[in-house]
């Protein structure tokens, strides 16, 4: 029983903490067109490409 409430208050904190306009978006960082302490990444699925200062990918889709 305690299995059962782990499991579904598991599900309903992915389901609070998820992103859905990341959902699709897979980021790769390619270090060969770094430039100036900014990273570049692409997506993956969408084609987006962009850089960030923080060398983390974006958290948004940029699709748009």
């Amino acid at each position: 029983m305690i299995y059962l409430v782990g499991f579904v208050v598991a599900i309903v904190l992915v389901a609070i903490f998820s992103k859905p306009e990341m959902r699709g978006c897979r980021w790769r960082a390619d270090r060969s067109r770094n430039r100036d302490g900014q990273a570049f990444w692409r997506c993956a699925a969408c084609g987006s490409e962009t850089f960030t200062d923080n060398g983390k990918p974006p958290d948004l889709c940029l699709r748009r």
